[in-house]
């Protein structure tokens, strides 16, 4: 890396990152941009068959990606896998599990879900993880943490979009995600003598293409609620994550980056 080749501070060539996920919408997207920056990839989920259907396109492309087939809420399973690392510099804590329902529908087993999935996996992640991490900062200056939030961690969904679509943000969600970006906040004040960053990213609204195609006049009235006027693409999150993952993040810690087209800005 040198002041001369600015470039090289978003590369990531000799590094491994792990993403929870990661063959998800938006997990995909993660997956690619820090493949395409010379990561060596580690995407975990609960489908094994997809993961491995994933991995094998993305071996299509010449990138470097294996799999790590396991629910991030089986604690015993995280700690196992996190435990036998030597290093990892990036863990993305994307995968999270909201039951949907509007408000008279909702459960305390929903809320207790989505908070497991959403802080409690990543805290048990990131504490099983602690070793690589740490073996990752000595050799490279620094590791990265990067917690996946959402724009409802900070503004409370606009009931008036939704009508009786049934397409309701679930009650759990919002609560559970403005959890993890304290736990964010927690643990780069924790870990930042160990030159261990985290850092979130608050996604906007980026419905998948078969959704948009199904509802294409919601996904327009979605749209409307960004400074934009659109709805995200999959490859504009991945590169809030490439930056986050690397150098040219290295000074950035305890930060949530929302990537929303200003829709929690108004």
């Amino acid at each position: 890396m040198t002041e001369a080749d600015p470039a090289q501070l978003f590369r990531l060539d000799g590094r491994t990152a792990f993403v929870s996920g990661g063959a998800g919408h938006l997990g995909e997207a993660m997956v690619r941009g820090l493949c395409a920056q010379g990561a060596s990839v580690i995407v975990n989920g609960r489908n094994a068959e997809r993961l491995r259907a994933f991995a094998a396109r993305m071996s299509e492309h010449g990138y470097a990606v294996s799999t790590a087939c396991f629910d991030m809420m089986d604690f015993a399973a995280s700690r196992d896998f996190f435990g036998e690392l030597e290093r990892l510099d990036v863990l993305v804590n994307n995968a999270v599990t909201v039951e949907p329902g509007k408000f008279a529908d909702q459960t305390p087993e929903a809320f207790e879900i989505a908070y497991r999935s959403a802080v409690t996996a990543a805290f048990e992640a990131m504490r099983a993880a602690e070793p690589a991490l740490k073996a990752a900062a000595s050799s490279a200056g620094h590791a990265s943490v990067i917690n996946i939030a959402t724009m409802y961690a900070h503004v409370a969904p606009d009931p008036r979009i939704y009508g009786t679509s049934g397409l309701n943000s679930p009650p759990a969600y919002g609560p559970a995600k403005a959890g993890l970006l304290q736990l964010t906040r927690h643990m780069a004040a924790h870990w930042g003598p160990e030159r261990i960053r985290v850092n979130s990213v608050s996604p906007g609204p980026f419905p998948n293409p078969a959704f948009v195609a199904e509802k294409p006049d919601f996904a327009a009235t979605l749209a409307g609620k960004t400074m934009l006027g659109r709805i995200g693409q999959s490859r504009e999150i991945a590169g809030a994550v490439v930056f986050l993952a690397g150098d040219a993040a290295s000074f950035v810690t305890g930060t949530d980056l929302k990537v929303d087209g200003g829709w929690t800005s108004w």
